[in-house]
């Protein structure tokens, strides 16, 4: 059961080769029997799971059609609100805390009859590139349980890889599904800002973040982004007027396409290993009968420092709601409100944080503004240009997702420069709100995955799909 795809399982379900509270009950037992090496899981939902298994059974003996997916396990990410089930972004401040609704993207997995097995370890509030800083420890990856499963959401991939659950759902603020896909040897999708509902995400950096699949293969992706994607009237911020719909096929031909070649992104800091593995991805896809064109990505130099003032900035404003009073943990030693506001946020959140907190409100305070703030504004608007101006050139780009492959536990965690230059191929993309893809695409030296990204102009999606699933077969 644990070879097959989420779309194998799901035939398997609906031609009653599999009952559907027996495939729930196998991955329950490989959590289980895993979960201990990796620390993937914060929570688990066996009870509720296992009601939704045989009410989903019901309906599939009955004849209905329900959706692709259905009676398929799935994880969440614990930023993303699920009802009745603790949500506490891998972070003390928010321990203990139950929301009373489902985000949105919950709500559609459970109307397409998947089947919500647990919450998903992170870095805390998805602040983090490693998935070392939430509270409940590190996460472990399964090609070496000494190295990071990337992050933030590397409980996603590093459940996958696994085998704990065929599908996952992770959000991504500048990589952080690409990244841990690439670290881990599973595929993702990074949506376009606005193709899947933030409602009931817990906001890092609300002009950022985007909620999207991670799994197996890119075909299983598309289908689960294909039921999350679509407009939602409580997120005013969702503009997309329908969901994706991916087309079934078998062709492995990509006649026509063009594909950029960033070449300044194969130089200087990436590991030889990583620039082969990709560029022999790129080849692969020129076999299919793309066209490979070279250019100089611009702005490059400026993509870390304006993503790291802006993600800063908005966490900055969007962590101050936790304050101790309304929800999650609150310090017991304080004597005015002000003490209570300080000391309860102070035990509450962790280094990491704290620094992004401190860094977001200097560059937002008087005087300095317009000096951080306002630039990082300006600069995210000219590499927005600059990918508009690509895009008419160019169909698609294909880049490294980061310049290593995975390091080892506790390598980087006191360099957070080193650990932000990690970002220096994903950050952009997310700044200009556009779609990427991740996909494996090899191994190092040390037998560790390699991932690549392809890159596309807003609501693109159906395009990379294609052409990363062209890789997959081609590859396969």
């Amino acid at each position: 059961m644990f070879e097959l795809t989420a779309l194998e399982l799901s035939t398997a379900i609906s031609s009653k080769q599999i009952g559907v509270e027996e495939a729930l009950s196998a991955y329950f037992k490989s959590i289980e029997t895993e979960d201990g090496k990796y620390n993937s899981f914060l929570s688990l939902s066996k009870e509720a799971a296992l009601t939704k298994a045989r009410e989903i059974q019901k309906r599939i003996d009955a004849g209905e059609r329900i959706s692709p997916l259905a009676g398929v396990p799935i994880a969440i990410k614990d930023n993303i609100s699920t009802k009745d089930i603790e949500t506490t972004c891998a972070s003390k401040a928010l321990s203990g805390y139950v929301p009373v609704y489902n985000a949105t993207v919950v709500d559609k997995l459970e109307e397409a009859g998947m089947i919500v097995v647990g919450k998903l370890n992170m870095d805390e509030f998805a602040m983090g590139g490693s998935s070392e800083t939430g509270y409940m420890g590190p996460v472990r990856n399964p090609w070496d349980s000494y190295r990071v499963a990337g992050g933030s959401s590397g409980g996603s991939a590093a459940a996958i890889a696994a085998g704990m659950v065929p599908l996952a759902l992770g959000t991504d603020t500048g990589g952080s599904i690409r990244q841990p896909c690439s670290f881990c040897g599973t595929t993702g999708i990074k949506p376009t800002y606005g193709a899947v509902s933030r409602y009931g995400l817990i906001a890092y950096a609300s002009s950022l973040d985007q909620i999207g699949p991670m799994g197996k293969n890119l075909e299983d992706c598309a289908t689960l982004l294909s039921i999350i994607s679509g407009p939602d009237e409580k997120d005013g911020t969702c503009i997309i007027e329908k969901p994706f719909e991916f087309e079934q096929s078998d062709s492995n031909s990509l006649d026509g396409m063009i594909i950029g070649i960033p070449k300044n992104y194969y130089e200087g800091g990436i590991d030889n290993s990583v620039k082969t593995s990709v560029l022999a991805a790129a080849r692969k896809l020129e076999e299919a009968g793309a066209r490979l064109e070279e250019f100089e990505m611009p702005l490059m130099e400026y993509m870390i420092p304006t993503y790291y003032v802006i993600a800063c900035a908005e966490a900055s404003s969007n962590l101050s709601r936790f304050d101790g009073l309304k929800y999650g943990h609150y310090t017991s030693d304080s004597d005015e409100l002000s003490d209570f506001y300080r000391n309860s946020r102070s035990e509450g959140f962790g280094m990491e944080i704290k620094r992004r907190i401190m860094l977001g409100s200097f560059v937002l305070s008087s005087g300095y503004y317009d000096a951080y703030y306002k630039k990082a504004l300006q600069a995210r608007r000219l590499i927005k240009d600059a990918y508009d101006s690509l895009f008419q050139r160019y169909d698609m780009i294909i880049s490294p997702v980061a310049p290593t492959t995975a390091y080892k536990i506790g390598e980087n965690i006191d360099d957070p420069l080193k650990m932000y230059m990690g970002d220096i191929y994903t950050v952009s993309i997310n700044l200009a709100g556009l779609p990427a893809v991740s996909l494996p695409c090899g191994f190092d030296e040390n037998k560790l995955p390699i991932g690549f990204q392809l890159i596309g102009k807003a609501f693109s999606e159906p395009t990379l799909v294609k052409a990363g699933k062209t890789y997959q077969l081609i590859n396969n």
